[in-house]
């Protein structure tokens, strides 16, 4: 009788524990999902913001329900890669951007005759020069779709040059909005730093 009062609340516990769990592990899971993802920077396209090896936590709510900005880090994956990208947002939808002299100038809804520098003074220093890559120094930013580049303008891949693919009348230089996996939150390793 005793022992079949033990297994019993052994059975008990042990339920209550793999419920325990479980609820536990859809909780990660959702958030993991809908909420945020953890991502380890690779390469320095990003330097000196980010580093190589640094490890972000990407909010996935706000491209979804806020509004993203000029100067907002994101990851992302680019049209015809399959790997996830990081780069700051330079353009947003239906600016032109254009590359001039080492400048990055912005004309609001294609007014190429209204552009003004922009001010890069918060994440870059003043040496940093922006060339133009692939023959191509104007772009023409869609709808829903957003100009990208890396800090470190010299080995950065980006909406320059198609990120690395050719440019061709197919190919985007642009990042999608559904391929948009989030706005890097925070940065927990090796420096704790919010953006």
């Amino acid at each position: 009788m005793v022992f079949k009062r033990r297994f019993k609340n052994i059975l008990f516990d042990l339920f209550d524990m793999i419920a325990f769990l479980m609820f536990v592990w859809w909780i990660v899971l959702f958030i993991r999902f809908y909420v945020a993802n953890p991502y380890t920077v690779v390469w320095a396209s990003m330097y000196p913001t980010f580093q190589e090896n640094d490890f972000i936590v990407v909010d996935k709510i706000t491209p979804r329900f806020g509004q993203l900005k000029r100067g907002d880090v994101i990851v992302f994956v680019p049209p015809g890669k399959t790997i996830p990208y990081i780069k700051r947002i330079v353009g947003l939808p239906g600016e032109t951007v254009k590359l001039e002299n080492g400048n990055v100038l912005i004309c609001p809804h294609h007014d190429i005759n209204a552009c003004t520098p922009l001010n890069e003074s918060r994440y870059l220093s003043g040496s940093v020069k922006t060339d133009a890559r692939c023959g191509i120094s104007e772009f023409d930013i869609s709808t829903w779709w957003y100009f990208v580049m890396g800090d470190n303008r010299w080995f950065s891949t980006d909406s320059r040059c198609c990120f690395g693919l050719e440019c061709y009348q197919w190919s985007s230089y642009e990042a999608p909005f559904n391929n948009i996996i989030g706005k890097v939150y925070i940065r927990f390793f090796p420096k704790f730093t919010t953006f």
